[in-house]
């Protein structure tokens, strides 16, 4: 068994919600650059809380953005460059191994 499968579900629960309001905060931490870096942004967080909750994908990309998606992105979100679309595509593509 994982270590991380004996941690406490209100520990976890804590931890992942530190980690999404840090994620609201940091708005200069574009979702591209994330996935570019980690292979997993805001929307992957928003999926896997749609999954796991059976929440509609609206009502759980609003609550880890904070705001309804549309919003975030109008206020947020900038254009993503060719570079860093090439970080995603190659980060998204070590996911799968």
């Amino acid at each position: 068994m994982d270590s991380l499968d004996r941690l406490d579900d209100a520990a976890a629960a804590a931890a992942f919600r530190r980690l999404v309001r840090h994620l609201r905060h940091r708005t200069d931490a574009q979702n591209v650059d994330l996935m570019g870096l980690a292979g997993f942004c805001r929307n992957c967080l928003s999926d896997w809380t749609h999954e796991a909750a059976g929440l509609d994908r609206d009502a759980a990309r609003e609550t880890i953005y904070g705001m309804p998606y549309a919003e975030w992105k109008d206020r947020h979100q900038a254009e993503a460059t060719p570079e860093q679309l090439a970080r995603m595509k190659e980060s998204v593509a070590r996911n799968a191994a």
